[in-house]
């Protein structure tokens, strides 16, 4: 399995290390457009090998000449959030970077696998989808996943209890539109409305939220990427063993919860050939509804870039 990791910053470098730490790539490409970067933290990760008991051979590049014939790419690149800017500020630019970061790809490599980690998430998830011409089970956004992990993360806090033992359902958009679901939240078994007061469960949904822009306000310059690179490398474990997860992602519906043609977050099953179904649960009219109206603010936004991606 050849992997490559667009984008040598935060998010990408750790996700890189992780990938290989893990052993899920044979080879594995980090390309970066500043010079000396990738190579640089590719060699690092390389001489880490003999501690870490792998043999992944990687490299640090900045020509798209290198990640020939990638099984899967994952991109990163893009301009981070900054105190005060939303997703949505991010939109013009990091359209234009997704755009040409996805055309070269697909001048070396025929069928990728692509993840899109870059935000706003599920529309740059849309823009990588047109510009590669691949089918939509193949281009796949990191949204829920990390959002989940934030919600289960926030619940364990609040209840002093193993995050091991949480399960949490967030659908929708990954930002301020994102659907955390109630009724399929639980621990161990047990749902979380039988634990904690409406009120709280309230605050925990919107501090997950807003758990990016937390993040950014603490650390001033920067945004999160311990916690993204962590959930984008459960998707690619998931693809390269096949062991067919069922994990919240962006991706394109077809119909599927009244929504066509948007790149939305849904729980779907992960294996070798991308997402392999989409599961349409039972949601309750609140929730269902705030899922479409998520989708209808991704679309907005995606039109809006109707003369950028062509």
């Amino acid at each position: 399995m050849k992997i490559t990791v667009i984008g040598a910053g935060n998010v990408g470098a750790t996700t890189a290390f992780r990938i290989a730490d893990k052993k899920l790539a044979r080879e594995l490409v980090l390309l970066d457009v500043v010079e000396g970067v990738p190579q640089g933290k590719g060699l690092d990760m390389y001489e880490t090998g003999p501690v870490g008991l792998f043999d992944t051979k990687i490299t640090g590049s900045n020509d798209y000449a290198d990640t020939a014939n990638s099984d899967i790419v994952i991109i990163t690149a893009g301009l981070p959030r900054k105190p005060g800017m939303t997703r949505e500020d991010l939109l013009m630019k990091n359209a234009g970077i997704v755009k040409e970061v996805t055309d070269n790809i697909m001048k070396h490599s025929k069928n990728p696998i692509i993840i899109v980690v870059s935000n706003p998430l599920d529309i740059m998830t849309h823009v990588a989808w047109v510009r590669s011409g691949l089918p939509k089970e193949r281009v796949i956004g990191m949204a829920g996943v990390l959002d989940a992990a934030r919600f289960r993360s926030f619940i364990a806090m609040e209840l002093g209890v193993s995050m091991q033992d949480i399960n949490a359902c967030v659908l929708g958009g990954h930002g301020d539109s994102m659907v955390p679901v109630v009724k399929y939240t639980t621990v161990a078994g047990i749902p979380i409305a039988d634990l904690l007061p409406a009120e709280t469960i309230d605050k925990l949904v919107e501090r997950t939220r807003n758990g990016g822009a937390e993040i950014v306000e603490y650390l001033k310059q920067g945004s999160a990427f311990y916690a993204p690179a962590s959930s984008v490398v459960e998707m690619v474990e998931s693809i390269v063993l096949d062991r067919k997860r069922v994990l919240p992602c962006a991706v394109g519906l077809d119909g599927q919860y009244g929504i066509n043609g948007t790149f939305v977050g849904v729980p779907v099953k992960l294996g070798k050939n991308g997402v392999e179904q989409i599961y349409e649960i039972n949601l309750e009219q609140s929730d269902l509804d705030s899922l479409q109206k998520s989708a209808r603010i991704v679309d907005e936004n995606c039109k809006m870039l109707d003369s950028i991606i062509g």
